[in-house]
C-alpha cells in the first residue's frame, strides 16, 4: 500500500557530530529507526552535487553537476520529484540554501518555500514550523526538509566537531524530534546528511567528507537494525518502494526496505 514520506537532510552533519552532540533524543532515534553511521557520500563531497545524487540516484559522473554551480546535465535523468509528479503524487520542499531549488524540475512540486540561513537567528526551526503547518493543512504525500545551519554557521563559520557545530547539530536534531512526534504517525520519516565535513571544509574523499549518518523511520524498517552498508544513492529508490511508484531504469541506487 502506498504510504508518505518526510526526507529530512542535515547538510554536513557528521556521525560522529549526532553521535556527540549531547541532544538526548539521539539515543531515541537509534532505538526507533533502522539505522547507519557508516553511510557514504559520493565524490565531490559537495551539497549540490550530492543533493542530485539524492534525488537522481546516479553518481556526480553521471548527472554531471560536480561544484555547487548547477549546470544542466547532457543526458538528463528523471528524479524523484518528478516520478512522484508522474504518479500523482503531491511534493513540497522547505529549503535554506537557494541552489538547492535545483534538484526538482519546473511544475513537480505543489509547494516550495525557502529562508535564506542568515535571515533568521535559527532558519532550520523556522522551515521546519513552514514545514508542519504545510503538513497539517494540506497532507501532502512527500516532503523534502533541508537544514543547512550545521553546514553553514557551523562547519563554515566555526569548524566542524567545535562546540558551536555540535550545537547546531542538537538544534537540527531537535527539528527532527519536532517533525516526528507531529507527523511521525502519518509519515515515514527519513534523516540523512549529504556530507561530513573537517576543519572548516569538505568537498575531500576522506572519512571525515564521505561518512554520513542515515536513519529510517516507519513502519517499513526494523526499530533499532544497523545497516551495514548504504549511499545516498538508495534514498529515491527507497521513497520510491514506500510509496510505491515505479523508479527509472537508469537509476543506480536500491531500495534499502527488506
Amino acid at each position: 500500500m502506498s504510504k508518505k514520506a518526510i526526507l529530512i537532510s542535515i547538510d554536513g552533519m557528521r556521525p560522529d557530530g549526532l553521535l556527540g552532540c549531547g541532544n538526548p533524543y539521539v539515543e531515541e532515534l537509534l532505538s526507533i529507526s533502522t539505522h547507519t553511521m557508516n553511510g557514504r557520500s559520493c565524490i565531490p563531497s559537495v551539497t549540490l552535487p550530492c543533493h542530485m545524487s539524492i534525488f537522481l540516484s546516479v553518481p556526480p559522473e553521471r548527472h554531471g553537476i560536480m561544484t555547487n554551480t548547477y549546470i544542466p546535465p547532457v543526458r538528463p535523468v528523471t528524479g524523484l520529484f518528478e516520478v512522484l509528479k508522474s504518479a500523482g503524487k503531491r511534493s513540497a520542499m522547505f529549503y535554506g540554501w537557494e541552489d538547492l531549488r535545483e534538484v526538482s524540475r519546473s511544475g513537480s512540486l505543489e509547494k516550495a518555500d525557502f529562508v535564506e540561513a542568515y535571515s533568521e537567528e535559527h532558519s532550520d526551526a523556522v522551515l521546519t514550523d513552514l514545514a508542519l503547518d504545510y503538513i497539517k493543512k494540506k497532507s501532502p504525500d512527500f516532503v523534502f526538509l533541508y537544514m543547512v545551519e550545521t553546514d553553514e554557521k557551523g562547519g563554515h563559520d566555526a569548524g566542524w566537531m567545535t562546540d558551536t557545530y555540535l550545537n547546531y547539530v542538537s538544534l537540527a536534531v531537535d527539528n527532527v524530534k519536532r517533525v516526528i512526534e507531529e507527523a511521525g504517525d502519518e509519515y515515514t520519516v527519513i534523516v540523512t546528511a549529504d556530507h561530513g565535513g573537517h576543519a572548516r571544509g569538505h568537498g575531500a574523499d576522506i572519512p571525515e567528507d564521505m561518512t554520513i549518518p542515515m536513519l529510517f523511520i516507519g513502519e517499513d524498517f526494523e526499530k533499532g537494525r544497523v545497516l551495514s552498508e548504504a549511499s545516498l544513492l538508495d534514498i529515491a529508490p527507497t521513497v520510491a518502494e514506500i510509496m510505491n511508484v515505479p523508479t527509472p531504469r537508469e537509476w543506480e541506487g536500491k531500495s534499502i526496505i527488506r
